[in-house]
């Protein structure tokens, strides 16, 4: 009991103790302040005088941000990004081209070979055949599954309703056995 009373008298100097902070709330948005003009530029290296990053920046004020940061990549060549952000984005223009791998030009392959075959295929149809030529086909994977899947669900399906079953029986024969039938939640109340 004791300890019952500390604790509320604990929760309520908590509950009186909170700063008020509406003073930070503002109803009204502030005016749009125009940026500062700012320039940096940083290098950096993992060994004392080796430079394997480097970044520079310039804002004019107006909004308008150019810069460039380059970096060694894990092939040991050096990779550089130019960019500008304004009002419509970031935009990069990367000073390199990257090459794919021989299993990411393989995969490309294929997909665009499955990608003009199936457009083939549908510029031929009308829409409402497309609509028929899309539908899903049920593999035989996937009818083992859903069959297993029911097969579960009825099987579970059937145990509880043996075990409703049980309860009610056991709610009944409880509520016969008391004198004023009064019987909550399989509970006598007396």
């Amino acid at each position: 009991m004791k300890q019952s009373i500390i604790l509320v008298v604990c929760l309520f100097a908590l509950v009186q103790a909170r700063p008020d902070v509406s003073h930070l709330v503002k109803s009204t948005p502030e005016p749009h302040v125009p940026a500062n003009p700012y320039v940096f530029s940083y290098q950096a290296g993992r060994a004392p005088g080796h430079v394997d990053r480097q970044h520079t920046e310039v804002s004019d004020g107006s909004g308008v941000i150019r810069g460039a940061f380059s970096y060694v990549d894990p092939k040991n060549q050096v990779r550089t990004v130019q960019y500008v952000a304004d009002e419509n984005g970031f935009h990069p223009q990367l000073s390199h081209q990257l090459e794919d791998s021989a299993a990411v030009k393989a995969a490309k392959r294929k997909h665009f070979e499955t990608y003009n075959r199936i457009a083939q295929e549908h510029a031929s149809q009308t829409p409402g055949q497309v609509a028929l030529a899309a539908a899903p086909h049920t593999s035989a994977a996937v009818a083992y599954a859903t069959k297993k899947h029911l097969s579960a669900f009825e099987r579970i399906a059937a145990e509880h309703a043996a075990i409703g079953a049980q309860q009610e029986a056991q709610r009944l024969a409880l509520a016969a056995q008391s004198p004023h039938g009064e019987v909550e939640d399989g509970q006598y109340h007396p």
